[in-house]
């Protein structure tokens, strides 16, 4: 099957809050990669959430809506629907810290590879 999102989500290591029930209910998570659409995050834990949720993104202290596209185990696979930018309109402060957190991600990535190619690594 191809590939369907439009933009490419970024590997994360990062640690996230999932709320849901009007924010009674919450469970962290694991925010596998991101973009500026969506994330894929994982539980530890079986845990039961609606279609709609907010994702806590503790690094930047912002909370996104997301819908829940798809579950596989622990896993979800989320689009932020709180996106209602046309294309080519103006990125708004928002659109602006997720892309910064996405090229954040890139740049840890691309320092962990040049620290494994040089060496610099290893003890």
């Amino acid at each position: 099957m191809g590939e369907l999102r439009r933009l490419i989500r970024h590997k994360s290591p990062l640690r996230g809050r999932v709320y849901f029930n009007d924010r009674r209910d919450s469970a962290d998570c694991q925010i596998r990669d991101i973009s500026a659409e969506g994330a894929r995050i994982a539980f530890t834990a079986d845990v039961a959430v609606p279609d709609v949720v907010d994702l806590y993104l503790p690094h930047k202290e912002q909370t996104v809506c997301a819908c829940v596209e798809w579950r596989r185990g622990s896993e979800l696979g989320l689009s932020f629907c709180n996106d209602a930018r046309a294309p080519g309109a103006p990125l708004t402060s928002g659109d602006l810290a997720l892309r910064v957190a996405q090229l954040e991600f890139e740049l840890a990535s691309l320092r962990r590879t040049v620290k494994r190619l040089t060496g610099k690594g290893e003890k």
